[in-house]
């Protein structure tokens, strides 16, 4: 693989990873600056499905990055995508936020948010206006043997104050009433990062992965094939990384060792 300094492209987790929840980090725009300086490239991707690419990009802007729909890939797109290969045509029950909902029907799914006899699926996001009205509709189709997708496996989601449950934790919910899992599509599934390769028209030693999760970013370009660099910012802690068997191919502090590992040459 090559050195830090040679590649072309880095995918970068965000919330722990370039700011925290509505913080940036002072050393985000320095590395932005220092890597495309340097004739590479970065492409976000995120697991939070509870807001759309244009909420993203509003929100980097916010903090002084200038940011395009085409510098973004989430777990809805790869979703979308995975949805359009098994379920074009059929109805299904979307579980999120008004942002998921619209973003599944924008991409031409019949998707509902009531119990309805002719559900093929149930997609699940991170919810953040979740009610127990959708868990008690979501219990109902999973008895009936509905089939079940999920954008993401995260437990938690980081905040300037602490941490709040993801999707990975209301699964964990509905697992513990049905005895039912989903299928998880996002990180560490490796399709987003593969999906970056071939939109880049790059090779895995050009790329590497950034981010604060052993168990989604970390392991996603591990599955990819790609190097990694698990950064101490957000969830993650050295002993994660110790206890998992999906090992970084880097560990650093934050952004900003990134940023000096990628100008100062480290291989």
């Amino acid at each position: 693989m090559k050195p830090i300094s040679q590649k072309k492209l880095f995918l970068l987790d965000m919330d722990g990873t370039i700011y925290l929840d509505k913080t940036l980090f002072p050393e985000t725009i320095p590395f932005l600056d220092a890597i495309k300086a340097g004739g590479a490239k970065p492409l976000y991707l995120t697991n939070n499905s509870s807001k759309s690419v244009t909420a993203y990009i509003d929100k980097l802007r916010s903090m002084g990055i200038d940011a395009t729909k085409e510098d973004f890939l989430t777990s809805t797109d790869a979703t979308v995508r995975y949805l359009s290969e098994h379920y074009e045509g059929k109805k299904l029950y979307a579980f999120g936020t008004r942002s998921f909902c619209e973003q599944l029907e924008e991409s031409g799914f019949t998707i509902t948010t009531h119990l309805e006899d002719d559900i093929a699926a149930i997609v699940m996001g991170n919810d953040t206006e979740l009610t127990f009205q959708k868990l008690e509709d979501t219990c109902i189709l999973l008895n009936r043997g509905v089939d079940y997708i999920a954008t993401n496996p995260d437990y938690v989601c980081p905040t300037w104050y602490g941490f709040v449950p993801d999707c990975g934790s209301i699964a964990q919910i509905l697992h513990t009433a049905t005895g039912r899992m989903p299928i998880f599509i996002g990180k560490p599934q490796p399709e987003m990062i593969y999906f970056a390769l071939e939109k880049e028209g790059l090779e895995k030693d050009d790329a590497v992965m950034i981010g604060d999760r052993v168990y989604t970013d970390i392991a996603a370009g591990v599955n990819a094939g790609i190097d990694t660099i698990f950064v101490l910012s957000g969830e993650g802690t050295v002993a994660d990384a110790e206890a998992s068997p999906t090992k970084p191919t880097y560990i650093m502090q934050d952004i900003g060792e990134v940023r000096r590992a990628f100008v100062n040459g480290q291989s």
